[in-house]
């Protein structure tokens, strides 16, 4: 078993070079470009959820408990369309610093519970593929797999979850290469 302590250098730089990778990919490479799209007469409806009074928060149309849903009112709702769950954030300038220190945290936590199952299944001195399958797949548990649960449950279009899972296994990858080259010998 390694101490969690000796493992700060591997927790931090893995962070590091996700935060870049990740960076480089959603700004740089063009496969995510196509990821939104824009909606059809978005004035009009901007202007009627702002008349609605919507507020931040995840909303789901049409909106029904489970006792409505058998209701043919509420089944006719969702048979004229359209169904759909919206994300409605502060109004504002968007200010992307706040998103990028949450990611940069969330790398940070993803580099700390990969080391957590490292240290506690590895010994010093375990050869680096050793060290990057187990990183490896601890990291892209974290980073690409719990996506496809935004496919399955609030309707993401599949070819943006299987983007975000390769994305995934890219973080992994880099996670399992920091910290196999930095494994306590």
């Amino acid at each position: 078993m390694v101490p969690l302590a000796a493992l700060w250098l591997p927790i931090i730089l893995a962070a590091v070079i996700v935060f870049v990778a990740s960076s480089i990919m959603h700004m740089v490479l063009p496969y995510h470009r196509s990821d939104y799209k824009r909606l059809n007469k978005e004035e009009n409806v901007r202007v009627a959820l702002r008349e609605a009074g919507v507020t931040p928060g995840l909303y789901m149309f049409p909106f029904a408990d489970h006792k409505q849903m058998k209701e043919p009112e509420t089944q006719e709702k969702f048979k004229q369309g359209p169904v759909g769950i919206i994300t409605i954030r502060p109004s504002g300038a968007v200010n992307l610093m706040p998103f990028l220190i949450q990611w940069f945290v969330f790398c940070l936590v993803v580099g700390f519970f990969t080391a957590y199952v490292c240290a506690h299944t590895l010994a010093a001195g375990t050869d680096y593929l050793q060290v990057f399958r187990v990183a490896g797949t601890v990291a892209f548990m974290s980073y690409g797999l719990g996506n496809l649960a935004n496919g399955i449950w609030k309707g993401e279009p599949w070819s943006m979850v299987i983007k975000e899972v390769i994305d995934g296994l890219i973080y992994g990858l880099l996670t399992a290469g920091a910290f196999g080259w930095l494994w306590p010998k």
